[in-house]
This record gives structure tokens, sequence and C-alpha cells, in this order.
């Protein structure tokens, strides 16, 4: 176990390298742990962090109106409560289940079949780079409506948007270079806001331009934010899981093996890819008064970041955390894709993530396409895996070899894709 030394920091080079390392000394060391540099307390303990996630009356979202809503042009979903943030969330979940999501499932298993068409004659991809990244844009696009013409310039104006979001320090060339994006992102969706409107479709646009809040139909301000929400919770965590459950996987033949027999293991493997390596690493609360952890005060006002990748390894949690096993007795396959999850990886309470059954349907439907034809695949030679990110976190690349596969028919098993569910 690393040692925290009084000069350790969450924001060094050391610990965005590799911070599973430091988990379990944060955990017993400095389960409670300042950083003077931005002011804010990070909590690595389990029961910890779901106090914060669960105690929204003392633990706000007021953070946000900084961290977020100057690039998502409004109020995001997590800000909004009472009857406010009730009815908008339902608006939103409203797109992502029922006939809506058996729609978004058949254009998912395409887009994904037709990315991935490419290179199953060549037995090589970078399931980061070349497949996960566009397919996570694709997806968001067609669950908005947007053409995915655009996807390039959309997902440029979202990595804006997502580095002002996730970083703990800006210069004032990336901040004014994300809010520069977040304008042109603005500006791009308020035509077609205003065309949804006088003519709606079947997509989550016009859904949301039809929808009214307390007799009053959403501004553009509030459909645009709403969209905005979307794209980043859509599109950020998606390519991260998939290219992270097939590392491990790999890194463990025997379950790989196991999940390719079984398909109905699949779940089961999502899961603990969700609590082993969760995507979103931190989550932001603000103290609305003083609180004691670990008898250590945190001072009314104050930045909490829950540490969701710490939590997720706790043994106070988890049986032998640090060990990747899709058959783990103590995670619940059935209920950790709901509010009732044990993981912590879509948050929980309130503001748990409101597209936890859509990332389930995408991220299953994706891998079940997938597994059967990248037969015996494995690290290409002279590949070194590296993730980064310290919000969110995923892997730079991740290269495959696999056994060429030729003639595959584009929309074959579109039923299989959707079987799962």
């Amino acid at each position: 176990m690393q040692m925290i030394n009084p000069d350790f920091s969450v924001l060094s080079d050391d610990f965005a390298a590799d911070p599973y390392r430091y988990f379990a000394s944060l955990r017993e060391q400095s389960p409670v742990h300042y950083e003077p540099a931005i002011d804010s307390y990070f909590l690595s303990r389990y029961q910890d962090v779901k106090r914060v996630l669960t105690d929204h009356a003392a633990f706000t979202t007021e953070t946000l109106q900084v961290r977020a809503e100057p690039v998502m042009r409004g109020p995001v979903l997590a800000q909004m409560t009472g009857a406010e943030h009730t009815a908008k969330r339902k608006i939103v979940v409203r797109g992502f289940t029922g006939q809506a999501l058996q729609d978004q499932i058949r254009a998912v298993h395409t887009n994904a079949a037709e990315l991935i068409a490419p290179f199953l004659p060549r037995g090589k991809v970078d399931l980061v780079n070349e497949f996960g990244r566009p397919l996570a844009v694709y997806v968001t696009l067609d669950v908005l409506g947007l053409d995915k013409k655009d996807w390039q310039q959309v997902a440029a104006w979202h990595s804006g948007v997502a580095e002002f979001i996730t970083s703990l320090s800006l210069t004032p060339e990336r901040r004014r270079h994300c809010l520069e994006c977040a304008e042109q992102l603005e500006a791009y969706l308020v035509p077609v806001i205003e065309e949804r409107r006088r003519h709606p479709g079947e997509d989550l646009i016009s859904m949301l331009c039809s929808a009214e809040f307390d007799g009053i139909a959403m501004s553009n301000r509030d459909v645009t934010a709403l969209i905005i929400n979307v794209l980043a919770a859509a599109t950020e965590p998606a390519d991260k899981t998939l290219a992270l459950l097939f590392k491990h996987l790999i890194d463990h033949p025997e379950q790989l093996a196991r999940v390719c027999q079984d398909p109905t293991l699949l779940p089961a493997a999502i899961a603990e890819t969700l609590r082993y390596t969760p995507p979103v690493q931190l989550i932001p609360r603000q103290a609305d008064q003083e609180a004691v952890f670990a008898g250590i005060t945190v001072p009314a006002g104050a930045t909490v970041f829950c540490m969701i990748g710490a939590a997720n390894r706790d043994p106070d949690a988890f049986t032998a955390p640090d060990t990747f096993d899709i058959h783990r007795p103590d995670l619940g396959t059935a209920r950790s894709f709901t509010a009732a999850a044990q993981h912590l990886a879509f948050g929980t309470g309130l503001h748990q993530c409101v597209g936890t059954a859509f990332a389930r349907a995408e991220i299953e439907t994706v891998a079940a396409l997938l597994l059967p034809l990248l037969e015996q695949a494995r690290y290409s030679p002279g590949f070194h895996y590296r993730e980064t990110g310290l919000y969110t976190r995923g892997p730079v690349a991740l290269s495959l070899d696999f056994t060429p596969v030729h003639d595959m028919p584009l929309h074959s098993g579109a039923s299989r894709g959707r079987s799962t569910h």
C-alpha cells in the first residue's frame, strides 16, 4: 500500500498516472483529504461518499453553477430541486425508456455494425479512437435527432464543454476556448430547437420542445441546457466503459471465455467493470452546513469531491475489492443498473445518472455484437496501455488484434442485440 506523505496531492502527476495505487491509503490514512490549491475536500470511503450523495439538504449541487452552467448555457438537471427537478427529469427519462429505448437500441446496433465493418477484414482496431468515441457521438446524435454528418464538429464542441466541467483548474486560455465551444454549440442548437418547435418529430429534442413545466413551455435556454446535459452524460462515459470492459476481460481470459460461452453473464461483466473502474471518478457537492467525517470538520460552503473509484474499492462495501470478478456475489447484477445499485458509478440518490438504463442497453448491445466478431481478441504487438483523466477516466487507446472476419452482413443480429434486455 502506498503511504500518504504530507506533500501528497491528488493533483500530482503520480496520482494522475494511476490513482488506484493510492485509494487504499487515502481511505485508511487520509479519508478527508484537503487540497489547498483548489480549496476542496476529497472523500474516499464508501460510507462517506454515499452519505454526501444521498443527503441532498446538507450537500447541494450549488457548485455546478460554477463548474457546469457556464458551458451548459443554463441550469442542468443536477442543479434542480423539488417540482422542477421531478418534472424535467421525467421528461428526459421518457426519452430513454419504453418504445423510445427500443428504437434507440436498433440504432445503436446499426451504428456499431457499420463502424466496426471496415476493421473486421483487417483483424485490427483501436477500440477507443477508431470505434468507441465516434460510436458514442453517433448514438447520442441519433437520440437527439441531430445530423450525423456534423458529428466531428459536435464532438469538438463537446470536448470543450467536457474539459470545462471535468478540469479542476483551467488556464485563462483554455477557459476561453471551452466557453467559445459552448457558445458555438448553442448557436448550432438554437435553429434546430426552433425548427423542432414548428415541426416536431420523435426525437428527444422534439420531446423537450413540446414539454411543459408548470403549464409553461420550456425556453430555448432551458432546452439547450438539457440537450448539452444529455450530450455530455451520454457521450462521455460510454466509450470508456466499453473499452474498459474489453480490457478487463482480455486481462482475465477465463472470465472472457465464460462470457463468450454464456452471453447472459454480459450484464454482470458490465456491472463489475463499472464498479472496478468507473468512468466518472469524481462527483462534486457543496457542504450547505458544517459536516464531520472521520473526526475531521468540513466547513459550510466547502466544495467536496466524492471519489467514486476509491469508494467502489472500499473493503467495507465489497469483498476483495481490488479483484475484477464478474461472479462476485456482493454486487447484484439485477440492481446494478437501478437506484438500488451497490456500486456508485452512476452516483446515487436524487441525482443518480438519468441515462442509467440507456447506458446499460447501449453497452450490452455493442458488446454482444463485438464479442463474437473480435475472436481471440488480444493487445496488438507493441501496444502499451495507458489511462488518463482525474474527473472522468478511461484508456487513451485500446489497440486490439483479432481473427479477421470476412463477409459480415451489416444488419444481421439486430434482434440478438436487443435480446439481452
